[in-house]
């Protein structure tokens, strides 16, 4: 008796580059609205979507999961979260409690030079944009590149792989980023006066740092994180009169009444 034909074998990378661009693809589907909030998503219809074998899509499912964009189905499958407003306030001011730990760390136990002068170096690549009387779409893109570059760095002054992990995790959770409400500035007339505060908050926490001030390092960071609050405010219920830029993503944000 002649043995069945085995089934065709998953692509040799199912795991790794075709997961990382279903990954990508289905990140970006929702915060486009493509695929919206509370919309069921199975392995089968994304994987004929796509055009990928399921593996990698599975593979990808479950990363947006750990992301926080997507929840698992009891019967199997996924869905697109929602949040709601006070859930991303909590995440952006979780973020500003670690932030501000890390700050008080780095000037109590003494930040690594090499990582002070690369922190300088980047505060001077913005202080470099903000000379500009406007910012332009490019220029806010380079802001957001030094912004978490920055944030980044004030990170590794602590020297704390543990907390490094905790504050990973918070920054990955959706809208929850440095610079996650940024691009809602890009139109406001005072986008610009909004980043130059940011920026002296920035100066600020550094010279602290160096300085050794532990609490005033602290509290600056937990200070800093109040603008992302300020930003999700404006996305949210904006300005009257004031043109927006929409943000990616903010139609799975429920609004308070």
């Amino acid at each position: 008796m002649k043995a069945a034909a085995a089934p065709p074998a998953e692509p040799v990378d199912g795991g790794g580059s075709q997961a990382v661009k279903a990954q990508l693809r289905l990140r970006e589907m929702i915060l486009a609205g493509e695929l919206p909030g509370g919309a069921r998503i199975a392995e089968v219809a994304i994987s004929e979507q796509l055009g990928v074998s399921r593996t990698p899509v599975r593979s990808a499912l479950m990363r947006l999961e750990q992301e926080g964009l997507l929840e698992a189905l009891p019967n199997g499958g996924y869905a697109v979260r929602t949040f709601s407003e006070r859930d991303v306030a909590d995440a952006i001011e979780l973020r500003g409690t670690l932030e501000g730990l890390v700050a008080r760390l780095a000037a109590e136990r003494g930040a690594a030079p090499v990582v002070l002068r690369e922190a300088r170096a980047c505060l001077a690549r913005i202080d470099e944009l903000l000379r500009e009387p406007a910012l332009d779409d490019a220029a806010f893109s380079r802001y957001v590149t030094h912004n978490e570059k920055f944030h980044s760095l004030l990170c590794e002054m602590a020297a704390s792989p543990v907390i490094a992990q905790q504050l990973e995790r918070v920054v990955n959770l959706p809208f929850a980023s440095p610079s996650g409400f940024v691009i809602v500035q890009a139109n406001s007339p005072a986008a610009r006066d909004m980043l130059v505060i940011a920026q002296d908050q920035h100066l600020q926490v550094l010279d602290a740092i160096e300085a050794g001030e532990g609490s005033r390092a602290e509290a600056l960071m937990r200070e800093h994180s109040r603008i992302a609050r300020r930003n999700l405010r404006e996305a949210l219920h904006g300005t009257p009169g004031a043109e927006q830029r929409p943000l990616p993503g903010v139609q799975l944000i429920r609004r308070r009444g």
